[in-house]
Formats: structure tokens, C-alpha cells, sequence
């Protein structure tokens, strides 16, 4: 098994060609902190509102969870609606919801007006019961579903099973049927040169190192030099321990999701392992999800470990999820993998987005898993927000204390993925 830790969406990206060189240095409206999907969403927003807008990038635009994610784009929360609305009530988990269902569209039409070539389409969502309790509750949320918030949800019983996945582990499943699915790297240069395009400045290999409140707004630091800046947005996903970024890195969890990518498979035996082409999810709490990509390669993806991605233990991780794949789909044991990978996921302790305003810096982040759609519409929304619409922000009520013991490494995921797989044990 070779390992490049390269994602095979980022090895398979364009190079993107609309970075600024030189300094950085000036004064502008906006400093945007972070090249994913949320930084990037909100450059464009704010630059084709003729905002001056500087975008300043660590690394690569999209090198991060935006180009190294499973490539689905899915409508639906990453909680059950039913404890959803428990918790909140039935208006609010109806908006959290649809918020979700409205940044798969938003997608689409950046996709559609940007003209990016990303290979988006709407394929639909296929959660898999892992368990014959499972299909109950996957029965239990369809109802509730289609009674309350969303019509586009179907069941498949038990014994259709395999019109969708050709694999004896599963005993039914839920298909949310508005799910989309893209190639992410591409999405992200094409955001980024669409951001360019519309004037903003991009700097990549820019990591900021201090933001000091000055008089009219902010001075930002890098290796390449300082800009001034009016207002800032923190787009940064799991941030370092370290000022300037404490509060947001102590709210944070960031744990290791592992994919990897087969060779190519050919189409008679996708027609017969995964005949509709859609994105999979399995139903357990430490469980799998899994696509095709654009190529034929089979994308799967999970927790293998709780663990934080690096070199090694995207290797160890890519072990297991080859076992997992080959005992899910016998007929793939063997198989060549080309891309071995991993990114850190971005938790909050409730699962829920944060996004708002703190001692003057704006910021929006913990996707905890549903980032390709929701870092996108958020970087729209906090755009709004910027210019004054507070109600833009679909988060903006909910508070956010920090993880008690937490202050940088997260030191209890050990201990975490135990408590998890007890419960897939017992549930």
C-alpha cells in the first residue's frame, strides 16, 4: 500500500494561479484569516461588494479540511432532528435544519455563477444501518422528517438493501435524496481564483503571527509583512493553542478523520457494489463514509483512530480503513490504494457551528464534519454580517463556553474513542 500524504483531491486540484507575491503591507477593509472554504466564501462575497478585502493563508488555499474532507456536500444536520428539537424546540432545529438544506444550494449557484469545475452533482445521501436497531431509529427520523422539515427522504428496507450498496453488512438505510457531492479541492482554487478575480488580495504561505487592536481597527502581522485592516474575520478551523488564537482554540476539538483512495475501479463492478453513485454514511458512531470519485476511485473515509493526523498515524489509519473496506466489500479486498490521508475534523462539545463577534474579531468555525456546505454559506453569511446584518448569522443565539481541561492538544481523545466504541458495542 503506498501512502502520499497528499489528499487525492489536493494531488488532483489545479495549482491556483491568482496568489498575490511580494509584502504584504497597505490598509484594507477586511483581513480575512484562514484559505478554506470560509474565508475564501467571504473574500468573494465581500470583494464583489466592492469591500477591500486581504486574504491571508498559512499554507495552500484549500490545503487544509477543505481539500482534504470525504468530498460530500449533504443536506441535513449532523444530529438527529428529533433530539435536535428536543433540545431546542421544533422551530429552532426546523432552522438549523434548513440552514443546512439552503448551503448545499448556495453551492450549487456559487458552482453555477463562478462557473467552477468541480464535478458537482446531486446524488443524494445513503445512511446505512449498521445494525437492525438502527434501521428503527433511521424509520423514526423519515417519519419525523417528512411530517416537519424535509419531504426528500425516502427509506430502503432490509430486504431492498442491496438496490443501493451491494454488501452484507447493512439492514436498511435512509436516503436524503437532495445530498450533493464534489471534488472540494477544485471547489476551493475555483473559490479562490473567483475571489481573486473579484479583487481580492490572496496570500498563500502568509501565516499570521499577531493581530493588535490599533486606532480604526486592526494591524496583522505576518513573516511577509503587515496589513491594516478595519475589520477581521477568523475563518481558521482548529487554530493554535497560542495567542492570537487561544479563546477560539480552547472551544475547538480537533480530531483525526482518515480517508483513503483506491485505483480506479471499473464500471461493472461499481454497478454492482454501488450502484447509484451516491455518498454513504454508516449509522455508527465510530462508522464510515465512502463515494466515488469522479476517476471510479472508491473515497473511504472514517475515525479509525482518535487520533490527530500525521504522517504516521494517517499510515496506521490507512491499515485499518483498507481491512474495514475489505470486510464491508469482500470483492475489493486486494485492491490497489493510491492515496493515503488524513485532516483534522473541527468539533464543537455540542456538534453545533459557532460563528459571531468576540472583543472585536469576527470569526465562524466548528463544522464538526458538515464543512464543505456550511463553511461556504458561512462565509457568506458572516460577509453580512460584517456589513451589519446580525440575523445573518443563523448561530448568532447560541453561547460558547470552553471544553473544561482543554488548552490546545487534546489529550482526552483516547478516551473519548473508547466511550464510543462502547456504545456501538451496546447500542
Amino acid at each position: 500500500m503506498t501512502a502520499p500524504s497528499l489528499s487525492y483531491w489536493l494531488a488532483s486540484a489545479p495549482a491556483f494561479t491568482g496568489g498575490r507575491q511580494g509584502g504584504v503591507e497597505g490598509k484594507v477593509d477586511v483581513a480575512i484569516i484562514g484559505g478554506g472554504f470560509t474565508g475564501l466564501s467571504a473574500a468573494l462575497t465581500l470583494a464583489q461588494q466592492g469591500a477591500s478585502v486581504t486574504l491571508l493563508e498559512q499554507g495552500r488555499v484549500a490545503g487544509e479540511a477543505s481539500g482534504r474532507n470525504g468530498g460530500q456536500c449533504n443536506n441535513g444536520t449532523a444530529h438527529d432532528y428529533g433530539a435536535l428539537s428536543a433540545r431546542f424546540g421544533k422551530d429552532i432545529a426546523k432552522a438549523y435544519y434548513r440552514v443546512h438544506c439552503d448551503a448545499v444550494d448556495m453551492v450549487e449557484r456559487i458552482v453555477t455563477a463562478e462557473g467552477i469545475d468541480c464535478a458537482f452533482r446531486r446524488c443524494g445521501r445513503v445512511k446505512l444501518a449498521a445494525k437492525p436497531a438502527h434501521y428503527d431509529k433511521l424509520v423514526r427520523a423519515h417519519d419525523l422528517l417528512r411530517a416537519e422539515v424535509d419531504d426528500n427522504v425516502r427509506l430502503v428496507p432490509p430486504e431492498r438493501i442491496r438496490d443501493e450498496v451491494g454488501s452484507d453488512a447493512f439492514h436498511g438505510a435512509l436516503i436524503q435524496t437532495t445530498s450533493a457531492q464534489l471534488h472540494p479541492a477544485r471547489f476551493g482554487v475555483g473559490l479562490a481564483e473567483a475571489a481573486a478575480r473579484a479583487g481580492a488580495q490572496i496570500f498563500e504561505q502568509a501565516e499570521v503571527t499577531g493581530m493588535d487592536k490599533v486606532a480604526g481597527g486592526w494591524k496583522v502581522t505576518t513573516p511577509r509583512g503587515q496589513v491594516t485592516a478595519s475589520q477581521i474575520l477568523v475563518a481558521t478551523g482548529g487554530a493554535p493553542a497560542a495567542a492570537p488564537f487561544g479563546f477560539f482554540r480552547r472551544r475547538i476539538v480537533s480530531v483525526g478523520s482518515f480517508i483513503i483512495a483506491t485505483d480506479p475501479l471499473d464500471d461493472a463492478l461499481i454497478d454492482r457494489l454501488l450502484p447509484g453513485r451516491r455518498n454513504y454514511v454508516t449509522s455508527k458512531n465510530i462508522g464510515n463514509y465512502f463515494r466515488l470519485a469522479p476517476d471510479n476511485r472508491l473515497i473511504f473515509g472514517g475515525r479509525a483512530r482518535f487520533a490527530i493526523s500525521d504522517p504516521r498515524s494517517d499510515e496506521k489509519s490507512g491499515r485499518i480503513l483498507e481491512q474495514v473496506m475489505g470486510e464491508m466489500f469482500p470483492a475489493l479486498k486486494g485492491v490497489g490504494i493510491s492515496h493515503v490521508w488524513g485532516g483534522m475534523v473541527d468539533l464543537t462539545a455540542d456538534r453545533l457551528p459557532r460563528a459571531g463577534e468576540q472583543d472585536g474579531i469576527f470569526y465562524s468555525m466548528g463544522y464538526s464534519g458538515h464543512g464543505v456546505q456550511m463553511a461556504t454559506y458561512m462565509g457568506q453569511a458572516m460577509a453580512r454580517v460584517m456589513q451589519g446584518d446580525a440575523a445573518a448569522n443563523p448561530w448568532r443565539d447560541l453561547d460558547w463556553p470552553s471544553v473544561p481541561g482543554h488548552f490546545g492538544k487534546p489529550w482526552f481523545l483516547p478516551l473519548v474513542g473508547l466511550w464510543y466504541k462502547w456504545q456501538d458495542l451496546i447500542h
